[in-house]
């Protein structure tokens, strides 16, 4: 009976080094899916981030380009009257000559001023998916 007696102890440490090994299967695999939970819920959240980081980039952008065509049109109508109260051709083109320059220089601004608002808007908006992509990777090197 010895023999069965060993035998019976070797089943019995196999079936509970068994057991532990699929508990320790099991607890890594929840410990997976939590955190996988976890990621899921903080990209989520940088993409929600980023969203609203680029819908106020576009509301800047566009109440910018309202205030530039308000002040333009009213430029445009006070050199409209220049033009229509002036005595010669001379004056005319004094006067064309002068709107157009100043046309052209607040333009350029304006263009450089929206570029600024563009670049802000972009990089405010890939600022949350950038961490979340940084600590993705840093969660790959560590799991190798």
């Amino acid at each position: 009976m010895p023999a069965a007696e060993t035998m019976k102890s070797t089943v019995e440490q196999v079936a509970a080094s068994s057991n532990l090994a699929f508990k320790d299967a099991v607890e890594k695999s929840l410990a997976a899916l939590t955190d996988a939970n976890g990621a899921s819920k903080k990209n989520l959240e940088a993409v929600i981030a980023s969203v609203t980081a680029a819908t106020k980039g576009a509301e800047t952008l566009g109440a910018q380009a309202m205030a530039f065509s308000k002040k333009s049109v009213e430029e445009q109508v006070t050199a409209a009257k220049s033009l229509a109260s002036a005595k010669s051709i001379q004056e005319v083109v004094e006067l064309q000559t002068t709107f157009a320059k100043s046309a052209l220089e607040a333009y350029m601004a304006e263009v450089g001023k929206m570029s600024e608002t563009v670049a802000s808007s972009v990089k405010d908006s890939m600022k949350p998916i950038n961490e979340r992509v940084t600590a993705f990777v840093e969660r790959m090197q560590a799991a190798r």
